[in-house]
């Protein structure tokens, strides 16, 4: 951790971390590094505020950072097709219980996207089924796992990516179904997973036409607050995808994307490096809040919301490194892990969301 990011984690300025695989070499090197970035936030340095958020995309298959010594998860469709609600939730406890033991303490997981389109180049096996129902069903199985080992969750990518041919990391994809298909199959699981409480959703750079013909669902408040506060009632913090994408980024500056992500009814923005990037997003919204009531109270907003997931975090420190061998990549969880069937990961391995 470099000393500038140090300081700008103690000042508030930045509420959270997400590890990739290119922080990680050992999992003593990912604890200590944890550590590090937890003790450098106010309260953990015993000044009185909240937690950092240290987030992971950890959802087993093609997505997971943390790889061997730890125990290595199938893709979540084979979960899903196991066909058994508990086993699911085992296994986000055991997931989660590793995670917990370097630090962690919040999994951008799991996919509620709908497996409809075997050809999506972005999703595939990383999602629990082809229909509403077992997605639904098995999302939030997983869910109330990681929750059993302390960690909050993020339901991704909402509105739903299951039906995409573009991968967002590159162009911007279209949904064009009606908007009472995208209610039967694609909302229905982020319907299902906001009455549940699951604590946070992530949006996915989509245009969806039939919800808002001119701006993706990053930017959209008819999709970002309209639909999803005022009909499916989602009350958690809701997070945009990476705003460095080429959904987003090659078509609105770093400046209007932070703003206008805010304005919609985002609340807690990823920005990638470079640093100059994440700087340029954080001063735009704060002179915007400076100048307009209105995203001032959007920013109270959120910044309530997000205070409550910090609060509903329980990960201790990480565990001390001589512990780690008999927490991470454990017999038992190896056993569950390979008891799913195997499932060809398709294209979405290929995909960057797998790097």
């Amino acid at each position: 951790m470099s000393d500038e990011l140090r300081a700008r984690i103690a000042a508030s300025e930045v509420g959270g971390v997400m590890v990739f695989r290119p922080n990680i070499s050992t999992p003593g090197q990912l604890a200590a590094l944890v550590t590090a970035l937890r003790e450098a936030a106010p309260r953990e340095a015993g000044r009185g505020d909240q937690p950092l958020l240290v987030s992971i995309d950890q959802e087993g298959g093609p997505v997971q950072r943390l790889r061997a010594p730890a125990t290595e998860w199938p893709p979540m469709l084979a979960v899903g097709a196991a066909g058994d609600p508990a086993r699911t939730t085992a296994l986000g406890r055991a997931l989660g219980e590793e995670l917990a033991a370097v630090g962690v303490n919040w999994d951008f997981a799991p996919v509620l996207d709908v497996h409809t389109n075997p050809d999506n180049p972005v999703i595939g096996s990383r999602a629990f089924g082809a229909s509403p129902d077992v997605a639904a069903r098995h999302a939030l199985a997983f869910w109330r796992g990681l929750r059993g080992a302390g960690l909050v969750g993020c339901g991704k990518h909402y509105p739903g990516h299951g039906d995409t041919r573009t991968d967002s990391h590159f162009d911007l994809p279209v949904v064009a179904h009606d908007a009472d298909r995208l209610r039967r199959v694609e909302l229905a699981p982020f319907a299902a997973a906001a009455q549940a409480g699951l604590e946070a959703f992530m949006t996915a750079h989509v245009l969806y036409p039939a919800l808002d013909p001119d701006r993706p669902a990053t930017l959209s408040r008819r999709i970002a607050t309209d639909l999803l506060r005022g009909e499916l009632g989602f009350r958690g913090v809701l997070v945009s995808d990476d705003l460095g994408m080429k959904a987003v980024a090659d078509r609105y500056p770093i400046e209007e994307l932070a703003v206008g992500a805010i304005e919609a009814g985002v609340d807690h923005l990823l920005v990638r490096e470079p640093v100059e990037r994440q700087r340029a997003a954080f001063e735009a919204i704060v002179r915007a809040a400076e100048a307009r009531s209105d995203i001032r109270a959007r920013v109270e907003e959120s910044a309530a919301r997000v205070s409550a997931l910090k609060a509903a975090c329980s990960v201790p420190l990480p565990a001390p490194a001589a512990m780690l061998p008999s927490l991470l990549g454990t017999p038992a969880h190896k056993a569950l892990a390979a008891s799913f069937a195997r499932v060809d990961a398709g294209p979405a391995a290929r995909s960057p969301a797998a790097d």
